[in-house]
């Protein structure tokens, strides 16, 4: 491979790609959330109205019908049992983002064929919008979560403010897989297919319906492989429980996801050179 070749998939190359189109990136966002809705009676109101929904429906099942509480416990009131769809919504948050990227990663360069025809245009930030797109969802998602706790409980804690530490690792590794499945769904269709079955089996693999100490012993090291289950964790602690973070498990966890992320940006960059021959 040439030193050009070599330039055109290291960090660097990444990283320059990102600061020269990052306008482009994000009139590119900006247009994508609101092309979702266009056409709507609501329109862009639905962003806010579609997690409102969900967390009503979640706070009605799971604590009139189901009278769930976290952990099992069979003691607690009306207010525990209306924490549990809290808690719940929560880790619906980091799995819906992390899904929604990985599930249209794999069109996102068949849906583009336009682009791929343009020497110019840069085919690599194609996943970015994508991620940014369902960050945007994930964060109003958010904001209904903290006013719904503030309405339960009347205060919200101060370790909210560490969501963003949180997210950022989960965006990155997102971000890489992306990468590397945008590349891939250009030669292997079934990429697309399998995926989706992937993702619906994580709302299960991971603790989202419960907590990670009900999971047999025996399992526990398949279910904290799974990449959604430390972040999850991770994000309970700041919103709903108020603690603070595990800054040395995040800093490990970026590590991995930023060597995912380089990984599927270099794939995605050696793959392109066929795209036009595919497509």
């Amino acid at each position: 491979m040439t030193s050009q070749g070599v330039a055109a998939v290291s960090p660097t190359s990444l990283l320059i790609s990102l600061l020269d189109n990052h306008r482009l990136i994000f009139q590119l966002a900006r247009r994508e959330v609101a092309s979702r809705y266009k056409g709507s009676v609501l329109g862009m109101a639905w962003t806010l109205f579609t997690p409102i929904f969900m967390l009503a429906v979640y706070t009605f099942v799971f604590s009139e019908i189901f009278k769930s509480r976290w952990g099992g416990s069979a003691s607690g009131g009306n207010e525990s049992r209306s924490q549990f769809a809290l808690i719940l919504f929560t880790g619906m948050i980091m799995l819906n983002l992390f899904n929604e990227v990985l599930n249209r990663a794999p069109g996102l360069v068949i849906a583009n064929v336009n682009y791929v025809k343009k020497v110019i245009f840069p085919l690599e930030i194609l996943p970015v919008v994508a991620t940014l797109s369902a960050l945007f969802n994930a964060l109003v998602s958010l904001a209904v979560l903290l006013a719904a706790f503030i309405a339960f409980n009347l205060y919200v804690h101060w370790t909210v403010i560490f969501i963003f530490p949180v997210l950022l690792p989960l965006v990155v590794l997102t971000l890489g897989l992306a990468w590397f499945l945008a590349a891939l769904g250009v030669f292997l269709r079934d990429a697309g297919q399998t995926i989706i079955i992937v993702t619906m089996a994580l709302m299960f693999l991971s603790p989202i319906f419960y907590p990670l100490s009900a999971v047999p012993p025996r399992f526990q090291p398949y279910v904290l492989a799974n990449p959604l289950t430390f972040i999850i964790g991770q994000a309970r602690d700041v919103l709903i429980w108020g603690i603070a973070p595990d800054w040395l498990g995040l800093g490990a966890y970026m590590i991995c996801a930023c060597v995912v992320a380089c990984a599927g940006y270099a794939w995605f960059q050696y793959m392109r050179k066929g795209f036009a021959d595919v497509l």
